[in-house]
């Protein structure tokens, strides 16, 4: 009987680390800028920020048929730290010993103080979708501020 409880919770053991490793290529392991701090600082690699908000079409489009490719997938997670932020986001968010707010929120487009920064182009009004490459050290190597399909941001990724 021992032998059998055992042989059963061994197999449901195998059974949920399968499951869980064959969910977690399904999706991309997106961080908040918090977990990107620390995952920096213990191994430093390049990063990948999707800017959005839930009212982008482009930016929904992204999340439906770009993000949710097996190679897309496979790319971020093994080669970036993926970080998906709302634009829109009222959270006061930590990073580098430095503190960053939405002071737009009772203002129209509140976007957030991150993506103001990160995500902006040179004479023109942030924009989405918008999407920042950085390297290992945290410098900005890309910026994309359009709709880019598998094959595009395939291309971009293994730059």
């Amino acid at each position: 009987m021992k032998v059998l409880i055992t042989s059963i919770l061994f197999t449901c053991f195998l059974m949920s680390a399968n499951t869980a490793f064959s969910q977690s290529e399904k999706a991309v392991h997106w961080l908040d800028f918090g977990q990107l701090e620390d995952s920096l600082k213990t191994n430093p690699k390049k990063v990948f920020i999707d800017f959005y908000a839930d009212w982008c079409g482009p930016c929904i489009r992204m999340q439906k048929e770009v993000f949710t490719d097996k190679k897309i997938i496979a790319l971020l997670n093994k080669e970036y730290y993926a970080v998906k932020m709302n634009v829109e986001t009222t959270d006061t968010i930590t990073f580098g010993n430095e503190k960053f707010t939405n002071e737009r929120i009772n203002k129209r487009n509140p976007v957030h103080q991150i993506p103001l920064l990160m995500g902006r182009q040179k004479n023109k009004p942030f924009s989405l979708p918008a999407l920042v490459l950085l390297d290992e050290k945290f410098n900005a190597t890309a910026r994309y501020f359009q709709y880019l399909n598998v094959e595009q941001l395939s291309k971009i990724l293994t730059k």
